[in-house]
């Protein structure tokens, strides 16, 4: 229950709004990428984002267009796990009595099992391909529209609220006979290939800024609880059905 109230949405009934959070997003001992994003449930409503090109110390800025929210799929995902969870628990009558051991283990490990990939959403982000990044939505979200050679990544890691700025370079067709295609990562290196709309890129820098987005935190340490309290159920269980199984006489 604690974890699902870190998720928890307004229904439509309740009037009030998720409230909005603003998180700055930068690195210690850089100013290369600097970002402000404002959170409300799952969705990133606004983004602003600096950038300091290595090459000429030229500055650019983008921002969301006030029209879009990129919805963060992580987050999504764990909330509906945690609600099924919670779901499997309360979906019988109050009067509902239980008939054998074997049931509520059984109970347990579906509950364990919603639980395991609510947490598994957040401590895992997903591995795209470069151009599955350059393909993506989210490169259509941004006031100015962002140049060819830079791409951005949003994603949940743990507790963190995570930015990734990849700076690219069109290699020239003389280079491009040691062309390797990087295959799918959370985050890439530099010297990375990827091939996109005909024309072939090499990331030149990369720069991942991120924040710690605290209702997460306490959600992580609620899903890692609640395991360990179902756990515990299923133990006792298991004392008690060898002790009624082997009793000798």
């Amino acid at each position: 229950q604690e974890a699902s109230h870190r998720f928890a949405l307004p229904t439509s009934g309740s009037g009030g709004a998720v409230k909005q959070e603003n998180f700055v997003l930068s690195t210690s001992g850089t100013d290369q990428v600097k970002g402000v994003m404002t959170l409300q449930g799952d969705a990133l409503c606004q983004a602003d984002v600096n950038l300091k090109m290595p090459r000429n110390n030229q500055l650019l800025h983008f921002a969301f267009r006030e029209d879009k929210q990129w919805k963060l799929q992580q987050i999504q995902d764990a909330r509906n796990h945690v609600n099924q969870a919670i779901y499997l628990l309360m979906n019988r009558d109050a009067n509902y009595q239980f008939k054998t051991g074997l049931e509520v283990l059984k109970l347990m490990d579906a509950v364990m099992l919603q639980l395991s990939r609510a947490r598994n959403r957040l401590t895992t982000p997903a591995t795209l391909t470069l151009p599955e990044i350059a393909s993506s939505g989210l490169t259509k979200m941004f006031t100015p529209v962002l140049p060819p050679d830079i791409l951005v990544n949003f994603y949940i890691n743990l507790n963190k609220l995570c930015l990734t700025v990849y700076q690219l370079h069109v290699m020239q067709p003389s280079t491009t006979k040691n062309f390797k295609p990087a295959g799918g990562s959370v985050l890439h290196n530099p010297g990375a290939m990827f091939e996109f709309g005909s024309q072939r890129y090499e990331v030149s820098h990369v720069h991942k800024v991120e924040c710690v987005v605290p209702w997460l935190n306490d959600a992580l340490v609620f899903f890692t609880v609640s395991l360990q309290l179902c756990q515990q159920l299923k133990d006792k269980i298991s004392v008690f059905s060898s002790y009624w199984n082997y009793r000798p006489y």
